[in-house]
């Protein structure tokens, strides 16, 4: 365990909260205008999924636990999660659905998946930042709409509605961030 500074938190950490490890969901610093900055925590208990929310200054020590970090290619979803392999040895763990939450949406085949390990125990999972995938649906363009301010709504291949510019249609494919699901450049393949 080392000691960390309350505004060093970041989403993915695993803090120990009395006793207990707990994986950071969100993390947010707030500075209000008058009085003193806090740090909004909100947190999973890893033993048992309860989530629990913590306020602390953003001058306060937490504990931080070691984890160890490994890239594992996503297999396949099953009914108790999602079927991760190790490349190297081929072992496959499963990575219960609500460590990814979400952005499960994004999830293709022999993707390379960040997972913090605490005792060989999955606790949390990092996917890649941005995803190339196909435009299956596109509004046809309307005439008059000048390129650069509009944008018009794209079903893609994993069922997720994006904004794209007018020149993108059916079959094209692009470049998602999984943060935000935003629409960043037509695919260069």
């Amino acid at each position: 365990m080392v000691k960390v500074i309350a505004s060093s938190v970041r989403k993915g950490n695993v803090l120990d909260v009395s006793g207990k490890l707990c994986v950071v969901m969100k993390a947010e610093n707030i500075h209000p205008g008058k009085g003193t900055p806090v740090t909004h925590l909100d947190m999973r208990r890893i033993s048992d999924g309860v989530k629990i929310t913590e306020r602390y200054r953003t001058t306060d020590q937490l504990e931080r636990a070691f984890l160890e970090e490994k890239t594992y290619n996503y297999l396949y979803e099953d009914d108790m999660g999602f079927v991760l392999m190790e490349p190297d040895t081929y072992d496959q763990i499963t990575l219960p659905k609500d460590i990814i939450g979400e952005q499960s949406v994004y999830l293709q085949e022999n993707m390379p998946i960040q997972v913090s390990l605490h005792e060989g125990v999955p606790v949390s999972a990092e996917i890649p930042a941005r995803v190339t995938l196909e435009v299956v649906e596109a509004d046809p363009v309307v005439k008059g709409q000048t390129a650069s301010s509009s944008y018009k709504p794209a079903v893609l291949s994993n069922g997720l509605r994006v904004m794209v510019p007018p020149h993108i249609s059916a079959g094209t494919r692009v470049v998602v961030m999984t943060a935000d699901g935003s629409y960043v450049e037509r695919a260069k393949d």
